[in-house]
């Protein structure tokens, strides 16, 4: 599901603490999407099903999104801790439920809407659930303001506001296999987070809003154009290393992750921009280092059982490894049965004695390759 462009649940923490931020990541291209994230998703689609259904996680097997299939790995460790956390919450199994809802605040913020993983209602306590799948950084549930948007946002919404009708309390959770977080607030706390937001994003409308680092940059894809970030670098490159002492280097080193990042995030959009196509003055995308793979992996098989070298592991072995084989019988791979197939692209400086990549469809890059 789509999420708003000017402020969502994830992004909620980042735009209260830098409105500036909002107009800078609408200038970026859009992120692409990658394993963990389709990952992530294939996970959500299903507890979404299961927790709407009652069906049993195995029935969802094999169920794919993009390039990732549920697996039993996926289902034992990630969704079998996940829906426990559920019996947890809610052990009578009295609790009304809505699942991978659209909220929003209509006329208060327009444009302004998420998707919301868990609604639900035990008596006079409201509850907002999150489901994160990711083996990484762990979320903390108290004060969270992804899932404060969430509860302001669904207290507006005609689909899920009935689990906030006269309510005194709000649960927030966090799942996050295999830990559950729990923290119990107000509809009092939810309305003063939905006037900060407000705030929030009025500012990040102006002119020249305010742009602040902080921790809430971790996430944010405006990282490489930032003139805070940006400015933070120079800093740090123009510093004498000799005359910090070492109280100065500790309090530099808080800030080295965000440096890291901001590094990391550069490069990936230099990449992004030189794969669409575009040019970026002084880079070129070249081959990453080849591997050796097979032309013809039935050819290649037949031959190899022809040397009495059996081609098979738990896959056809690799080139490498029938060479190994081979020289056991004082025997040479033929070269017309390998090809060097690089893994990728990298980027590298314009004067970098490799040749730059022909930018053409995945389709054809593989011919392009086999015919170098």
């Amino acid at each position: 599901m789509n999420h708003s462009n000017i402020v969502g649940g994830s992004t909620a923490k980042r735009v209260m603490n830098c409105p500036g931020s909002v107009a800078l990541v609408q200038k970026m291209p859009p992120q692409p999407s990658n394993k963990y994230a389709d990952e992530g998703t294939l996970l959500h689609n299903v507890i979404a099903e299961i927790v709407m259904t009652d069906k049993h996680p195995e029935e969802f097997l094999h169920t794919k999104y993009n390039d990732e299939i549920l697996t039993l790995d996926l289902i034992d460790n990630k969704l079998v801790p996940a829906l426990a956390a559920l019996d947890v919450i809610d052990p009578n199994k009295e609790m009304e439920i809505e699942a991978e809802t659209r909220v929003g605040f209509g006329d208060l913020l327009p444009g302004v809407f998420g998707s919301t993983d868990l609604i639900g209602r035990i008596g006079s306590r409201a509850v907002v659930l999150d489901w994160k799948f990711g083996d990484g950084v762990a979320v903390e549930v108290e004060e969270n303001p992804q899932l404060m948007f969430y509860a302001a946002a669904a207290m507006r919404t005609e689909e899920t506001k009935w689990a906030f009708k006269d309510v005194e309390e709000i649960e927030m959770v966090i799942v996050q296999p295999p830990q559950v977080k729990r923290w119990v607030t107000t509809p009092a706390r939810i309305a003063q987070f939905e006037k900060d937001l407000v705030k929030a994003v009025k500012l990040a409308q102006q002119p020249n809003a305010e742009l602040k680092t902080g921790d809430h940059c971790r996430w944010c894809a405006a990282k490489p154009i930032c003139p805070q970030m940006t400015g933070a670098v120079d800093r740090a490159l123009k510093t004498q290393v000799e005359a910090i002492d070492v109280q100065t280097l500790g309090a530099y080193l808080v800030n080295a992750d965000m440096l890291e990042d901001w590094i990391k995030d550069l490069r990936a959009l230099a990449h992004q921009i030189l794969d669409s196509g575009a040019s970026v003055p002084g880079y070129k995308l070249v081959a990453k280092r080849g591997t050796r793979q097979w032309v013809d992996e039935f050819e290649a098989i037949e031959w190899l059982q022809r040397q009495n070298v059996d081609p098979f592991k738990s896959e056809t072995i690799s080139p490498a490894q029938a060479e190994k084989e081979l020289k056991k019988r004082k025997l040479a791979l033929p070269d017309d049965l390998v090809v060097s197939v690089s893994s990728g692209t990298t980027l590298a400086s314009a004067d970098d004695p490799r040749p730059a990549v022909l930018q053409i469809s995945s389709h054809l890059r593989g011919a392009f390759f086999k015919l170098q």
